[in-house]
């Protein structure tokens, strides 16, 4: 116990002499608390300029992640802006070559059967039995059809979706419809004698009353002759299946009905 009160004793003794010290210090010895202070405010001084720095460089990264995102903005919005162009020169291009076409826009509501991608109602409310053309973008996405008193989109893919398209500049006519693949198209009844090759680039015709003419629909992938045609594997620019938004085209008032389209297959047979 007398130890423990010795060393409180000494503590007490010990820090009021140096406070005594330091006041003495104080009064005698100016220069002494000049430079104190002096080195008082230096390194306040040097704190601020690193919080500074350390903030200025967060502040810095943080304006680039924001530059980074506004930039993803003016490419989505660029984007957006050049397919809405092409969609309306597509429009206009359609009107002058007639003046009765309509685009309407329409979501797509659900699949109709789970065991097939690409066969979906839609929202588009149509009257008769005509066969309409699905856009997307600047691209062919498939056809328009009714079915019990509703709309279903048969897109690019789907076994009875099937238009009339040009191959190549020199404008080669064939029908494009589904291929063995999942993600190619196949191009049917094209002339033998024809010139085609593989880099062509595959438009719609507008020669079946579905589209108008200029739609892009792909690139030959592969061409294949047979007897009396020749096909062309085609890789599509859209990706249909991923799509929630289309854009039904019917251009004039007398479009091929669904039972003609039948009547020329059993013909053709």
């Amino acid at each position: 116990m007398r130890k423990f009160l010795f060393f409180v004793l000494f503590i007490v003794i010990g820090l009021s002499y140096l406070f005594e010290v330091d006041k003495l210090i104080a009064r005698n010895f100016n220069f002494l608390n000049t430079i104190k202070l002096s080195y008082i405010n230096t390194v306040i001084d040097i704190s601020n300029t690193i919080d500074k720095y350390f903030n200025q460089v967060k502040t810095i990264e943080e304006l680039k992640t924001e530059n980074a995102k506004l930039k993803q903005y003016e490419v989505l919005y660029n984007t957006t802006l050049k397919k809405f162009d092409s969609l309306n020169e597509y429009v206009n291009t359609a009107s002058r070559n007639n003046t009765s076409s309509t685009i309407t826009q329409t979501k797509v509501l659900s699949y109709i059967g789970f065991n097939d991608f690409t066969k979906v109602w839609v929202d588009y409310k149509k009257s008769d039995d005509s066969i309409l053309g699905l856009i997307t973008g600047e691209y062919a996405a498939g056809i328009v059809l009714k079915e019990d008193d509703r709309s279903i989109a048969l897109l690019n893919g789907n076994k009875k979706s099937s238009y009339a398209v040009f191959i190549g500049e020199k404008k080669v006519p064939g029908i494009v419809t589904s291929s063995d693949g999942e993600e190619n198209l196949l191009i049917k009844f094209i002339p033998i004698w024809s010139d085609i090759k593989e880099g062509d680039e595959v438009i719609t015709s507008g020669m079946d009353n579905i589209f108008f003419e200029g739609l892009k629909v792909g690139k030959v992938l592969k061409v294949s002759k047979l007897s009396d045609m020749k096909t062309a594997l085609i890789k599509p620019y859209a990706n249909v299946l991923k799509k929630k938004y289309f854009y039904v085209y019917k251009g004039k008032s007398d479009p091929i009905l669904i039972e003609e389209k039948e009547d020329k297959k059993a013909t053709n047979k």
